[in-house]
């Protein structure tokens, strides 16, 4: 094996490796080192000189060392040896150094050398000479037994290299050696060997000096001179034949002699050659231990050898060897033959006839290895030409005689066999069979002994089971000769006469060969063979046959290509042929020859095979050709009167009779009558019996009466039915119903089931009549009497085949005339499907039968029933006319199909299948679909045989109506239904309903989802998941052709709907089927789920969300819907419709339905229907009486409420949105629904609406303001009010102003700013404030206009809500304007503002506030003296609102404050204001107003005055902070005011104030008013004033 670089170098590494590990002493290690070496150094191609030295140092070295375990030795000696491969002469060198003379060497030296020798013969030659001499004067050393046996190993292999030099020089290549030397000294070695060794060696040197013998001794022969000694040593190796261990070696050393010996020609003494052949037959004969197996191959090897050199000797020595009844030795000497004839030895040629005389010596034996031994002897002997014509007929003979002894001992054998002997004789069996198959008829030699004689084993019987091997011999020899025919000059054609050989004569033959060749139907090759032969065989059957057979053979052979013919079928085909080839022959004499010939073999066969039945057949075909009637006649009678020849007598009489009458219907009726006659009186006295036991009963003849009908030529059998056939089974019954005169229920099943069978053949007959007119008088009778058998079957076993055979009666007795009406038939069928289907389960059936044999007879019966239960509906059905008639006859197996019971359900099936299946021609108008949607759901049923008759089933309704399925497929799909899987069935299921429900017809539709929906309701789940998908199947293929049906399925789902509800798996496919339906015909769908009460149920929520998710309608429903919502809502009023609509969009857009292309639309169409429906009241409705519903417990029927039905679907499409990213999250949270839908609220819940909008989703916004741009011209006032409160809060966005112009809005938000509605008023006047945000430049441009607008809002003071919206516009809008723009209207908006500071809303109050202080900045120079004025009324009012409850009025106070002081030149109060705003903790009201009025009392006393007299008006307020400020605030006046102004004070009043306020509810203001009180009577007491 070449290595590439690298694995060169890589071994030379590991090489050197394993070197450095050589020199160490590890004995351990080194056994491993040397079994790989020995393999890298084989697989290696080149190796390194030094590396090769250095191995050979190692391995020389540690073989010769005696202290290295011998294991050790061993490899490193293989080692060595395998290095000679890259240098022999170095290994041979190191070796020989070793090897002198003298000395006595290392055992594994000469162990080495002779493996040289043996590895390397062409280089070890030459160095042999030395090696031999060298050798010699060794042996005289050698003592131990290791040494003795290393130098005859080294003798074995030197003699054996010699001798392939001697044999061999010329392939060598070096000039020839003087062979003669070398094997003198190979003398000198073995017979010192031989003469001081030999005698007295141990058994293990023996062995060694056995194993070199041969080798030495086959040298010695090529030597004339040394020949004689040589063959004088071979006695010494025989005698060693008595150790089994070296018995091998003995005669593998034997073997070498023997091909020397035949090589050289040496001729081996008589009495040396016998010896031979004594022991090597011990060899293979021994007893009582059996030879080893390779020790007995060697022996046979020999032998071989033997018959090439003495064939004649060693066949005297077999022939007196055999004779000797010794089994083992007959045995093995056969064997030897046969190995020796399969060899092919041509100098045994010779012997041919002592072989056979050998072989003839035995046939006699019994033994049953002799036996078999014997066939294959033969059968080697017939494949290699070894029989002679004259003397090799016996041997075939005894094949034939063997296949009979060994039945016969099988059979009957003279002793009980024991299980060997029984196996023993199946093995000669089989041997003899397996000699005829292997015959080859053909070989030199076999025709002549083989014909004509081959024909004698045809006939018998007992060569039946030899057929298969007879007719193919036979038929070899029939086509060589006629090969010989045609290109031979002169023909050599077979002859039939062979002087003592009794032949079979033709009519033998043909029946023979007819009968046989009924197997043919069974798959049988003698049934093959047979017909085959009578293709080849016309001329010697008769002359006349030639040219019939030559045409219809052909034809009678077609069936049997690729496959079994039907038995029937070819039965009918042979008696054909029988009736045609008896007529070209047309001779009385043959034809009754062939008769009788017939009856012979009736003995031949089995009552119960098919070849006996044929037989009977052929017999009775036979007769009705034969021309003789007195003949017929005779065996007719002889027949009845002697039927047990027949074997089976009512099988026998009943098919010979009934085809005789093919062509004698006269004489066998006639005979049949005159026997009836002549036994009527014993009859009528035995009830059954003519004449014993062995005689025909009348259950005999009734059943031949029927077989005579059926039969019977067509043109004779009705003129003589009543009378003659039907009237005789009809007495004959009534006879054997009869007791004691009195006609009784007879329960004799054989009766029963003759009488029956003889009514069906009778009825078939009639049938196939086909006699227009003609009508069976009989026909209500016997169908009577049929229902009756079967009526009195039990219903809970199934023993007896009644109830079958009468199933059959009555399914052609139907077909006769006259017709029977539909309830006639009706009423047939539903009894026979009564006592059938409800029997118990075919297991618990067979459970009745005792035997295993038992068991099998029912289910044989069960199914057979079942078939003829099938038959007979299909019968009765498809001969109707009337398709209805056909559907009433189908609904008698309705409650069968459905049964809880699988084992019902599964008769019902497959008799549904028998019914529907192969090639059924319906009535026209015959409707499929109630049948399809009963049958399909059951191909995914608990049982396989349920779900393939189903399958099967509905696919046929279809090739009924002649549709064009996709068979192939379809058949697939059938048979995966075999899987337990069910989800594999269910996908199928769905499968096959694809492929067919687009052929469904459209106008049966209807009926077929009203049968679908039934099965959802009622079957099992499996099976209502397969009616789910079938039906949305259908719907998915043929939705679009299903408008004008439309109305009517919606209203059959919707009716199912309640009941599928409570099955949840069931409900889904009621919503897939909306769904489809919807993806057809989106709008009939909608309008017709519209037409559902309010609030819609769960159920019609349930369909609308399933549209909305269902992929072939969703597409199109939100747009459908939102188109009938904006037809709706045309006139700007909300009808029932509009918000079913609405309701309708909620369902849809709840389950995440995508909004975004309708979003704008949407949003404007809801938003306009809540504002229509505000505070609408809607009566509630009835639930639908036309449907079921079924309410949960506890669950009521809602009251509609319009606006919160309008508010819960804007809502639910605001929540989309904002998932689609069109909105945003309302700052109302889920408070702005609530505002939405409440009347009073509406505005504010449209204004957070309006600020939920995406505003940067410009597109969308702008959509949206444009289709809501008319609610504010609505005629409705709610939707102005909608829209202006919308568009109100969409002012404020600058984006919307530069996508779109809101001038328009501006303008009508002005107008209605004047509106009498103060909800639009309020609404309007924010949108004119939320202009400033959105478009300052309009707000300055129209300014006026705007002002004015909302000036107007701040004298509705009716509704505090217009004025705060004109508060906050104000400030606004005043932040865009100068004080020149503000000038005409300062006067009024500071006077109007001011009136608001007390309102009691905060946010009036606190706007208010704001605004005044925003005013500041608007005095100009015109107005500040007027605005300061104002300050000095409105600073009570600051002041005391900086602890309004309001926490952000009293930040506005101090902020209008701070803008105030400088109006007022009080700038030194800053620093008491400041200390209010910046401390953490604020000083307490008393604190700041004594501060402030100290700094104000210094100031300016005026105004101190000034907030003294209008701090009296706020004693009265509402608030309890502002009372108690305000008396503080009054404590810190009187506190500073001057003497001067505390004179001016009104005393009285102010104490009868105080006063009263001591009885104020809140205890801060009592403590105040006590508080002021005292400060104003400590201040009066100061100044000496009464109080």
């Amino acid at each position: 094996m070449s290595q590439g670089p690298e694995e060169t170098v890589e071994t030379f590494g590991y090489i050197n490796l394993t070197i450095g590990m050589l020199s160490k002493d590890d004995n351990i290690s080194k056994e491993d080192i040397y079994s790989h070496l020995t393999s890298v150094i084989q697989n290696t191609d080149i190796l390194d000189n030094a590396i090769v030295q250095k191995l050979i140092y190692y391995a020389s070295k540690d073989m010769r060392d005696n202290n290295v375990p011998r294991e050790i030795r061993m490899l490193a000696g293989e080692v060595l040896v395998s290095l000679a491969a890259h240098d022999f002469n170095s290994v041979m060198y190191e070796i020989q150094s070793n090897f002198r003379i003298l000395e006595l060497p290392n055992e594994f030296v000469v162990l080495a050398l002779a493996e040289l020798a043996t590895s390397y013969a062409s280089q070890s030659i030459p160095f042999m000479m030395m090696t031999l001499l060298t050798m010699q004067t060794m042996l005289r050393l050698a003592e131990e037994e290791s040494m003795k046996g290393a130098f005859c190993t080294a003798l074995e292999k030197f003699s054996k290299a010699i001798y392939k030099y001697v044999n061999h020089w010329r392939d060598f290549p070096y000039p020839r050696l003087d062979a003669n030397r070398l094997s003198d000294k190979i003398f000198m070695l073995f017979r010192f060997i031989m003469e001081k060794w030999a005698p007295m060696t141990s058994p293990m040197q023996t062995l060694s000096i056995v194993k070199a013998h041969g080798p030495s001794v086959s040298l010695l022969l090529h030597r004339e001179d040394l020949c004689e000694y040589a063959l004088g040593q071979v006695p010494w190796l025989l005698n060693q034949y008595n150790d089994k261990d070296i018995d091998f070696h003995v005669t593998q050393s034997l073997k070498q002699i023997l091909t020397a010996a035949a090589l050289y020609e040496v001729a081996l003494p008589k009495d040396l050659k016998r010896s031979i052949f004594i022991n090597l037959l011990h060899q293979v004969c021994r007893v009582p231990e059996p030879p080893e197996k390779e020790n007995e191959m060697e022996a046979s090897s020999c032998f071989l050898i033997l018959a090439h050199s003495n064939p004649a000797d060693l066949m005297e020595f077999f022939d007196e060897q055999i004779r000797s009844n010794n089994e083992v030795t007959r045995r093995g000497i056969l064997t030897l033959l046969r190995s020796v004839v399969n060899a092919e030895e041509p100098n045994l040629r010779g012997q041919i006839t002592s072989i056979e005389r050998t072989v003839k010596v035995v046939m006699g034996d019994l033994s049953i290895k002799v036996r078999n031994s014997t066939l294959l002897l033969i059968q080697s002997m017939c494949e290699k030409s070894y029989i002679e014509a004259q003397e090799g007929w016996p041997l075939i003979d005894y094949v034939f005689s063997q296949f009979v002894t060994c039945n016969r001992n099988l059979e009957k054998p003279a002793k009980p066999n024991s299980h060997e002997d029984e196996a023993g004789e199946k093995s000669v069996r089989a041997t003899s069979l397996e000699v005829l198959k292997r015959l080859d008829p053909l070989v030199i030699g076999m025709p002549q002994v083989l014909w004509p004689r081959i024909l004698t084993f045809v006939i018998p019987a007992e060569y039946t089971g030899t057929l298969d091997c007879l007719f193919n011999i036979i038929r070899s020899l029939i086509m060589a000769e006629e090969r010989k025919k045609k290109n031979a000059s002169e023909s050599t054609a077979l002859v039939i006469s062979t002087g003592v050989v009794k032949l079979p004569s033709p009519q033998q033959l043909l029946a023979r060969l007819l009968v046989i060749s009924m197997l043919a139907s069974v798959g049988k090759l003698s049934g093959v063979g047979a017909i085959g032969l009578l293709k080849l065989m016309p001329e010697i059957i008769h002359p006349k046959l030639v040219n019939l057979w030559k045409a219809r053979l052909p034809e009678l052979l077609q069936p049997l290509e690729g496959k079994n013919a039907s038995i029937a079928l070819w039965e009918a085909m042979l008696l054909q042929l029988l009736k045609e080839s008896l007529w070209e022959i047309s001779d009385i004499a043959w034809t009754i020859q062939l008769s009788r010939d017939f009856n012979q073999q009736m003995g031949s066969y089995s009552n119960t095979s098919i070849e006996k039945k044929f037989l009977w057949k052929a017999l009775g075909t036979t007769l009705a050709s034969c021309q003789d009637t007195n003949f017929v006649s005779s065996q007719i009678k002889e027949f009845l009167t002697a039927p047990n020849q027949l074997g089976d007598q009512r099988q026998g009489i009943t098919s010979i009779l009934g085809y005789c009458a093919e062509n004698h219907l006269d004489i066998v009726l006639k005979v049949l009558k005159t026997f009836q006659d002549r036994e009527k009186r014993f009859m009528n006295r035995c009830k059954g019996l003519f004449c014993g036991k062995k005689s025909l009963s009348k259950t005999d003849v009734m059943v031949v009466y029927g077989a005579v009908a059926l039969h019977a030529p067509k043109g004779q059998l009705l003129t003589r039915l009543d009378q003659d056939i039907v009237s005789q089974v009809l007495f004959l019954y009534g006879q054997c119903c009869q007791v004691l005169g009195m006609s009784v229920m007879n329960k004799d099943m054989d009766l029963q089931m003759s009488f029956t069978r003889s009514i069906t053949e009778i009825g078939i007959a009639v049938q196939d009549a086909e006699v227009q007119g003609f009508k069976f008088s009989y026909k209500e009778l016997l169908l009577g009497y049929m229902l009756d058998f079967i009526r009195d079957e039990p219903l809970d076993s199934l023993a007896t085949p009644v109830r079958w055979k009468a199933l059959i009666a009555i399914r052609y007795l139907s077909k006769l005339k006259p017709q029977l009406s539909l309830n006639d038939n009706l009423n047939i069928l539903e009894e026979n499907i009564r006592r059938l289907l409800p029997l118990p389960p075919l297991e618990s059936l067979r459970n009745e039968g005792e035997t295993d044999k038992d068991k099998e007879h029912i289910s044989f019966l069960y199914e057979r029933s079942m078939d003829a239960l099938g038959k007979l509906l299909r019968t009765m059905m498809w001969d109707n006319v009337r398709a209805e008639d056909c559907q009433e006859m189908f609904n008698l197996l309705r409650m069968w199909l459905v049964s809880q019971k699988e084992w019902e359900r599964e008769r019902a099936f497959q008799i549904t299948a028998k019914v529907l299946t192969n090639d059924v021609e319906a009535p026209e108008n015959f409707k499929i679909s109630s049948l399809l949607g009963l049958l399909a759901p059951h191909s995914c049923d608990t049982l396989p045989s349920i779900r393939q008759a189903a399958a099967s089933s509905a696919i046929a309704l279809f090739c009924i109506q002649g549709a064009h399925l996709e068979v192939e497929r379809l058949q697939g799909l059938q048979e995966s239904l075999q899987s337990d899987d069910v989800q594999l069935q269910l996908k199928i299921s769905s499968k096959i309903a694809k492929v067919v429900s687009k052929l469904i017809p459209s106008g049966e539709i209807l009926t077929f989802l009203e049968e679908t929906l039934d099965g959802l309701e009622s079957l099992s789940a499996p099976c209502s998941t397969a009616c789910g998908l079938w039906m949305v199947a259908a719907l998915k293929e043929q939705g679009a052709a299903l408008e004008d049906q439309l109305l009517e399925i919606l209203g059959i789902i919707y009716y199912h709907m309640p009941l599928l509800r409570q099955k949840e798996d069931s409900f889904q496919f009621i919503l897939e089927a909306i769904s489809q339906i919807a993806g057809f015909h989106t709008e009939a769908v909608v309008a017709n789920l519209l037409q559902k009460p309010l609030p819609f149920d769960r159920d019609t929520k349930t369909l609308w969300k399933a549209l909305a998710e269902h992929p072939a309608s969703s597409s199109k429903l939100l747009r459908a819907l939102t188109v009938k919502l904006d037809s709706g809502l045309e006139d700007d009023l909300a009808g029932m419709d509009a918000i079913s609509v609405a309701c309708a969009i909620q369902e849809v857009v709840s389950v995440g339905t995508p909004v975004t292309s309708l979003y704008p639309q949407l949003f404007t169409l809801l938003l306009k229907l809540v504002s229509c429906t505000l505070g609408q009241k809607m009566p509630t409705s009835p639930m639908s009486s036309h449907r079921r519903r079924v309410m949960q417990q506890g669950e009521r029927q809602q009251v509609a409420d319009p606006c919160r039905l309008s508010t819960t679907t804007l809502k639910c499409v605001q929540v989309q949105a904002m998932r689609e990213g069109l909105a945003k999250e309302s700052d109302e949270g889920d408070n702005l629904w609530t505002l939405l839908h409440g009347p009073s609220t509406h505005h504010l819940g449209v204004c957070a609406l309006a600020r939920s909008m995406a505003v940067w989703h410009q597109g969308v916004t702008v959509d949206i303001m444009e289709q809501l741009l008319p609610s504010l011209t609505s005629s409705s006032e709610n939707y102005r009010i909608t829209g202006t409160a919308f568009f109100s809060e969409l002012m404020k966005e600058p984006i919307l102003w530069r996508h779109w112009n809101l001038r328009d809005v501006l303008i009508l938000m002005d107008q209605s700013a004047w509106d009498s509605n103060a909800t639009l008023r309020q609404m309007a006047i924010r949108g004119l404030g939320n202009t400033a945000a959105g478009a300052p430049q309009k707000v300055r441009k129209h300014k006026q206009l705007m002002l004015e607008s909302v000036i107007r809002g701040l004298y509705h003071l009716a509704r505090t809500e217009v004025v705060c919206e004109s508060l906050k516009a104000l400030r606004k809008i005043l932040e865009l304007l100068t004080d020149r723009d503000v000038s005409f209207y300062f006067k009024e908006i500071v006077l109007q503002t001011r009136t608001f500071f007390e309102d009691e809303q905060d946010d009036v109050r606190l706007t208010a506030i704001v605004l005044f202080e925003n005013l500041a900045s608007l005095t100009g120079r015109r107005w500040k003296i007027f605005f300061a004025e104002e300050i000095k009324k409105s600073m009570i009012s600051f002041l005391l609102h900086l602890w309004d409850p309001n926490p952000k009025v009293g930040a506005a106070c101090r902020d209008v404050l701070v803008v105030s002081i400088p109006f007022l030149g009080l700038q030194e109060l800053y620093g008491v204001l400041d200390r209010l705003l910046d401390s953490q903790d604020p000083p307490r009201a008393r604190d700041f107003y004594r501060q402030f009025c100290v700094k104000l009392a210094k100031k300016n006393q005026e105004i101190l005055w000034i907030l003294h007299t209008h701090s009296f008006t706020f004693f009265n307020s509402n608030w309890e902070m502002i009372r108690s400020t305000a008396i503080k605030l009054t404590d810190a006046i009187v506190l500073n005011l001057t003497n001067q102004y505390v004179e001016l004070l009104d005393k009285e009043q102010l104490i009868t104030r105080l006063q009263a306020l001591r009885q104020d509810p809140c205890i801060s203001v009592q403590r105040a008013a006590e508080a002021t009180l005292q400060t104003l009577l400590r201040r009066c007491k100061e100044m000496n004033i009464l109080p």
